[in-house]
């Protein structure tokens, strides 16, 4: 089953979290704190592998998630880093953040790699909090959370040459004459639900990949039909062969299946129509094709002068071999490098700020008899921060005094035993606390 779109969640690892230890060892006395730093959570990173092709397997598993860190030791001992988790995805992937619908890569080469999660910073442990004021601190920091989202990946088939066309004109028919490919043939529309690649060998010692895209349909780039099912896959193709039949056998006019397709991929993306197009006119074998020709390349030349038209049948092999020497003469006269999306870097992107910028603002509202304190930069210490010692929560007051945020609650009518809760953290309003 070809699987060309998918969406999962991703998650980097943990920090380890850091740790309140002393040193406690014959003839060492006063040791001081020994407690190290936990280790970097592990890294989700997507690498290339051109030796897959569709996006099955993220069909039957959606959750990728780093591990975490080790937690820092004793004897001022580092925990370790957790090892990054690689997935592997085949070339022609687009990954898109499903939250804010930002492209973060348009992955393409072999071995080539982009982090989607990063994993979290592990904590620091209480030797890090060592100062002249404070040589024994009992306080360490938790690790930090790994970045988590969800993305969509969507699969642009990586091909030299597309072939377009209107349902059963016999796209893929010419695909399994002139490749090994085997694709689904049948005598009704939309036998093709799914791109097929086959590889060419022209005969002198050249070769490309040829896709038979699914059929489209007038409003396809409005998502009717396969829609946008099929002309994702158009977009990476160096040179298009617009298949048309020739013999009205469908009761179509020839110019005007070629109109409406082109259009169609105009409405999709504009530049798609710059793509160097062959008209493959098919069907030649019919007893009406002839006539239907001349008359198709009349009309054409009044807004193509320029488009080659060559006649086939795909039944007979007529006019086959010279298709296939004029698209790879075409194919080398222009640049190997596939189209990708332009992906912009912007301040925006970056998974985390420096402290630096976080700004001391917070505002304080009121449920019932408490008060309810918001603050980014306050829940982020209180994630940190291991609260269950006493010099973790003097830092914690500390924090509240310099911010203001005591000054205010007090202005907002705050006295002694008034609960105030931050977060997850609920505690007592002291009047002249030591603490401060």
């Amino acid at each position: 089953m070809f699987v060309d779109k998918a969406k999962i969640y991703v998650k980097g690892g943990d920090g380890g979290d850091g740790l309140v230890a002393f040193r406690r060892e014959k003839y060492v006395p006063e040791g001081g704190p020994a407690g190290g730093d936990g280790g970097r959570g592990g890294d989700v990173i997507f690498r290339v592998d051109e030796g897959l092709r569709t996006l099955m397997d993220f069909r039957y598993q959606r959750h990728f998630k780093a591990d975490r860190g080790v937690k820092g030791r004793n004897k001022s001992q580092h925990g370790a880093n957790a090892e990054h988790m690689i997935v592997r995805i085949p070339p022609g992937t687009v990954l898109i953040d499903d939250d804010t619908q930002e492209v973060i890569a348009d992955m393409t080469r072999h071995g080539q790699q982009v982090v989607v999660a990063r994993g979290g910073r592990g904590g620091r442990g209480n030797i890090r909090f060592a100062t002249a004021a404070n040589p024994a601190p009992e306080l360490a920091e938790n690790g930090e959370e790994g970045q988590e989202r969800y993305i969509v990946m969507e699969l642009k088939v990586m091909a030299d040459v597309g072939l377009v066309g209107f349902p059963s004109v016999g796209k893929s028919t010419l695909l399994s004459v002139v490749s090994a490919a085997q694709p689904k043939i049948g005598a009704y529309h939309f036998t093709t639900i799914t791109p097929n690649l086959g590889v060419v060998d022209v005969g002198d010692g050249r070769s490309f990949v040829m896709a038979d895209l699914p059929g489209l349909i007038e409003g396809a780039s409005e998502g009717v039909g396969l829609g946008h099912e099929f002309l994702r896959h158009v977009e990476r193709t160096r040179i298009i062969i617009h298949v048309v039949d020739m013999s009205g056998s469908e009761g179509r006019d020839p110019f005007e299946d070629w109109v409406k397709i082109n259009d169609e991929l105009r409405q999709y993306n504009a530049g798609l129509i710059e793509r160097p197009q062959i008209v493959a006119a098919n069907k030649m074998d019919m007893p009406e094709s002839e006539a239907n020709l001349a008359a198709f390349r009349e009309k054409v030349s009044e807004l193509r002068p320029d488009l080659e038209i060559m006649p086939i049948s795909s039944l007979t092999r007529q006019g086959v071999q010279e298709l296939l020497y004029r698209a790879t003469d075409l194919l080398d006269s222009i640049p190997v490098a596939p189209v990708v999306e332009e992906v912009a870097e912007t301040k925006e992107r970056k998974v985390y700020k420096l402290e630096a910028e976080e700004d001391n603002s917070f505002t304080i509202t009121r449920d019932n008899d408490a008060f309810v304190v918001s603050s980014p930069r306050i829940e982020r210490m209180l994630k940190r921060m291991q609260l269950s010692t006493h010099d973790a929560i003097l830092k914690l007051a500390r924090t509240l005094r310099h911010m203001g945020v005591d000054a205010e609650l007090r202005k907002r009518g705050a006295v002694e035993g008034t609960i105030v809760r931050i977060a997850d953290f609920e505690f007592e309003f002291v009047e002249n606390s030591s603490y401060y």
